[in-house]
Formats: structure tokens, sequence, C-alpha cells
């Protein structure tokens, strides 16, 4: 699931976006930076379907193996345990994913060749072997070789993941989100009826978090130029063009939240933001960030721009 800080994430990159274009057009701004979100779930009911097109490639292996000029008895009677897997049976039943495959129009059927490599790759394993083997047929059992299908074969295929990033811009951020979703999932479902068992939501609050990260990204753009001059004034040794467009933008977010989220404190956002120009900018943007953002939380405090609701909220 999609947290605080992979939201942040995504007003962090929608807003560098925005300051990077000549077309700057709000309305169609935030429908970017909601799309970039439902992406994050489309990529994880992607990789869901691919793991049932695995197993369902068991049936077509099968007709393969019987159509050989000189089929084996293997060949005429292979082990298909896979093609039932529960797991998988209580997902393709799921009608919250049956519905989120016709959404987003998930067809891996259309590519065979893909679907047989991979396949073949995990005919290979012995893991595979041992999960044909053993007679135990338990929902439990069958989500151990969902997950060595997912961790093993599909995460170390490189045509998998070229065929991701290919898909999503933002697969390198994005993909350990969606491994958190599809672990989640097979952690969830536990009931033998599809239709008590959940997919899991793109976050714990979607109704709170969308507001949260919808504000962040339109306040932070429609007080951009009072933030600016809010830096401007820490700033003043320092020549302009020498300050990382990365580390103005997160200064911004970081006033902003500091300005207009009273149930968020004060100790969070700094920290949160400081965080984030450690993956996002210069090794020497935390220090930077940190020095005057200090200076404009203290301008902020003197002048009571700062509300939060709650004890303790506004203390560093």
């Amino acid at each position: 699931m999609l947290n605080r800080r992979h939201l942040r994430i995504k007003a962090l990159q929608n807003i560098y976006a925005w300051q990077m274009t000549d077309k700057r057009d709000l309305a169609s701004s935030k429908k970017n930076l909601m799309n970039s979100i439902d992406n994050v779930y489309e990529m994880y009911i992607r990789m869901l379907a691919l793991l049932s097109e695995i197993t369902e490639y068991t049936a077509i292996d099968a007709i393969e193996r019987a159509n050989k000029h000189f089929p084996t008895p293997e060949d005429l009677n292979p082990n298909q345990k896979l093609l039932h897997n529960k797991f998988i049976v209580l997902l393709q039943k799921n009608p919250e994913f049956q519905a989120a495959v016709n959404k987003y129009q998930v067809n891996w059927n259309a590519e065979p060749d893909f679907l047989k490599t991979v396949y073949n790759k995990l005919k290979a394993t012995p893991e595979y072997a041992a999960y044909l083997a053993d007679p135990n047929d338990s929902l439990e059992e069958s989500k151990e070789i969902i997950k060595f299908i997912f961790r093993k074969i599909i995460l170390k295929s490189q045509n998998i993941i070229q065929t991701f990033e290919d898909k999503f811009i933002n697969w390198s951020v994005d993909k350990e989100v969606m491994q958190g979703m599809v672990a989640k999932t097979l952690k969830n479902f536990v009931n033998e009826d599809p239709f008590k068992n959940k997919l899991t939501p793109i976050s714990a609050d979607w109704d709170e978090d969308s507001k949260f990260v919808q504000d962040l990204f339109l306040y932070t753009l429609k007080h951009n130029n009072e933030y600016q001059e809010m830096i401007a004034e820490r700033t003043k040794n320092w020549e302009s063009e020498r300050i990382a467009l990365m580390d103005t933008i997160l200064m911004k977010m970081a006033i902003c939240e500091l300005m207009n989220f009273p149930s968020i404190p004060v100790k969070v956002t700094i920290n949160e933001y400081l965080d984030l120009s450690k993956d996002y900018s210069t090794p020497k943007s935390n220090s930077f960030i940190n020095g005057i953002l200090d200076k404009i939380l203290g301008d902020l405090k003197r002048t009571n721009s700062i509300t939060k609701i709650g004890r303790g909220l506004i203390e560093e």
C-alpha cells in the first residue's frame, strides 16, 4: 500500500514535472498526479494477472506435450496441480480482481511466447518438482509456490522487468510498493469463499490520503511564489543557480505542510523531507535543507503562522 512517504514522492515527482514544463495547467497536472498513483494499482493488478496466467499455461503446456510426435506416458498424463492452485482459483473468482482486470484491460494471453518462457523456467526448478510431488493441496501450500514464482522467477526475469519498465515510467520507484501489495494479498487470502477475500487497497484510508496528496500538490503550486520568497529571504548569501531545483521543491513542500496540515506534527514534516532529500537530491542537500527549514520554521513560529491541532504537534 502507499503510505504518506510514497504520496509525498508522488507529489514531488509531479511538482518537479510542473517546474520543468512551460504548459502549466493545474487541472491537467492534478490529473497526472492521480494517474501516477493509479498506475501503482494497475501495476499490482497486472502482476497478479501474470501469476494467474502462468498457472493457466499449465493447460497449454499439457496440450503441446500430448501433441508431440512421440509423447511419453508422462506427456499424455502430465501433473496439472498448478492449474488448480487454490490461491489462484480464489483470485480468479474474486469480483474485485475481475473488475480491475477489465478496467485495465489486462491480457497476458496476447503474449504466449512470453508466458511459455516464464513457465519453462519454472518447470526447470527443483522447487516446482517438489511442489508437484507433494500430495498436500492446502491453501497455505498453494501460496508457497506462488510466492516462489513471484520472487524467484518473475522478479528475477529481465524480460518481465523490461516489460513493466516499458509500461510504467516509475517502475523503479513503485516496484517495492507493488511487491508489498502482492505479498499482503497472499497473506490476506485466507477464506475459501472468493467473495470474502479482499485485494490490497491502494492505501489504508484512501479518502483521507487522496485529500492529503492533492492538497499538498495544489497548495504547494498555488503558493509557489510566496514560498519562494520565504526561501529567498533565508538564502540571500546563495546564488540562486547554486540551489538545486529539487532542494527548492522539497523546501516548498515542507513549508506547505507546516502551514496547511494541522494534524501533522512539525517534527514529522521536517524529518520526512530531510529523508526524501537523501534519495532525491545531492549529498549536501540534507544539511542545507535542514538549516534553511530551521530558520523558516523559526520565522513561522514568531508570526504565529503555524496552527496545529493537538498537544505537542508544533514542537520539534
